[in-house]
């Protein structure tokens, strides 16, 4: 089936069908995702992407899958239908990009591969909003959209959360935090690896939230430039991620991994203190440079000899919660190379992982307690010309409405200078704005 489309700019369409702002126009969208049974919305809040917002609704067609053969799966499906296409990687799927095992309890239950191709997807660029219907006439989709009934010019951003008297517990408690980065030093002196990323879950059940409210809140709270709302059924991914995991435009691929992390500060000369101090952090450097060297490994398993080049080395980006440290490694894909095989050869990310990649899993496996799911997965979409982007799912917020199970994780990478008590402190510094999207103190 062919897609109808529709492109027209973004203020006519405000002023023939009566959206207020353009703000209206997004919150409405963001609504109408929402009360699909699969949805996906994919936020650009400062428009670093191609796309400044894009939503995919109804399902067309689906592919679930476990870990085993699912790029495979993926692929041959991929082929058979070319399109637009949204879905999510959890990060299990490591046990076929490798020879790895899971064992741990999984809360969530998100399945390890899971894409749609929607029935209606609705995207804004360059000022003009495009609707690509299987169905209705885009005109008909626009039409039928209802703002959502809140008070005017309301603001997400001051909205007060409903206050939970659930709290968030450690899967890993802190003392048996700080004693597991002890052995992982150890396992750096002995040279199994020489960066870890070791992270923990903290999690809350029984407990009931509203994840549309929540997302808004999160979102509004952290504007990031890489936030996605998804819905399977009764699993929810509420994401306010910084990083981009991968990106193909034309021959042309771009992975921006992040290392180094600093709390921001009210006072004017003190964040700018903080953030200058991240930049010249020898720690921060030394994992992010390890994290550069793994992902230009990653890349040129598919990209023209010589094309894999670090666009930028220890950039320091200001966000709404924190300053991150990011680097820009990019390179030029062989002609003969499919997508999806560039999408797997790169997976799981390296600033989730660690290195060496393999090694960092093994004794991830070992570590940790709980199943990442979704976590330092990856959510995004692949479009008709079969350029992609997907973000790297942190900062985020796992929800099983069914089992009433909530779940945020953390973590950061672990080296040879690291310090236990840093360490936690920068998983609570992570956690932050989701407690506060949750009203959890």
């Amino acid at each position: 089936m062919l897609y109808k489309n529709l492109k027209v700019p973004l203020a006519a369409l405000l002023q023939d069908f009566h959206f207020e702002n353009s703000d209206t126009f997004k919150r409405t969208v963001l609504h109408w995702v929402a009360e699909q049974e699969t949805g996906m919305f994919l936020d650009s809040s400062a428009a670093a992407g191609k796309w400044q917002f894009l939503a995919a609704a109804g399902v067309h067609r689906q592919l679930q899958c476990s870990a085993g053969n699912a790029f495979a799966q993926l692929r041959q499906w991929y082929d058979k239908q070319p399109g637009w296409l949204f879905g999510a990687l959890a990060y299990d799927l490591k046990n076929e990009v490798e020879h790895l095992q899971s064992a741990h309890f999984d809360g969530i239950q998100f399945p390890d591969l899971y894409f749609f191709q929607p029935e209606i997807v609705l995207g804004l660029r360059e000022g003009q909003v495009e609707v690509y219907s299987l169905l209705l006439a885009p005109e008909t989709v626009i039409s039928e959209m209802r703002p959502p009934q809140s008070p005017k010019h309301q603001n997400t951003k001051t909205l007060q959360p409903t206050p939970h008297s659930a709290f968030l517990s450690a899967r890993m408690p802190r003392a048996e935090y700080l004693s597991t980065v002890a052995r992982i030093r150890e396992h750096i002196i002995e040279g199994d690896l020489y960066e870890m990323n070791l992270c923990q879950e903290f999690y809350a059940t029984p407990i009931q939230i509203d994840p549309l409210a929540v997302y808004e809140r999160l979102s509004a709270l952290a504007q990031a430039p890489a936030g996605a709302w998804f819905r399977l059924a009764d699993k929810y991914l509420l994401c306010a991620s910084p990083e981009r995991f991968i990106q193909k435009r034309s021959d042309k691929l771009i992975s921006q991994p992040i290392k180094g992390t600093r709390r921001r500060s009210a006072d004017p000369p003190e964040d700018e203190s903080i953030k200058q101090e991240l930049y010249h952090s020898i720690k921060d450097r030394a994992e992010n440079v390890m994290i550069v060297d793994l992902v230009r490994n990653d890349l040129a398993r598919h990209c023209l000899p010589g094309s894999v080049q670090v666009e930028e080395l220890f950039g320091i980006y200001t966000f709404n919660t924190v300053h991150q440290m990011i680097s820009t490694v990019s390179g030029r894909l062989r002609p003969d190379t499919h997508p999806i095989d560039a999408l797997r050869d790169a997976f799981p990310m390296g600033s989730m992982t660690g290195a060496p990649k393999v090694m960092a899993m093994q004794l991830i496996e070992r570590y940790e307690r709980s199943r990442r799911g979704l976590y330092s997965g990856a959510v995004g979409y692949i479009d008709p010309a079969g350029d992609f982007d997907f973000n790297v799912v942190i900062r985020s917020i796992q929800y099983n409405a069914g089992q009433q199970y909530l779940s945020v994780s953390a973590g950061g990478a672990i080296v040879y200078d690291s310090e236990a008590e840093q360490e936690y402190e920068e998983c609570l510094l992570k956690t932050k704005v989701m407690r506060e999207a949750l009203g959890m103190a």
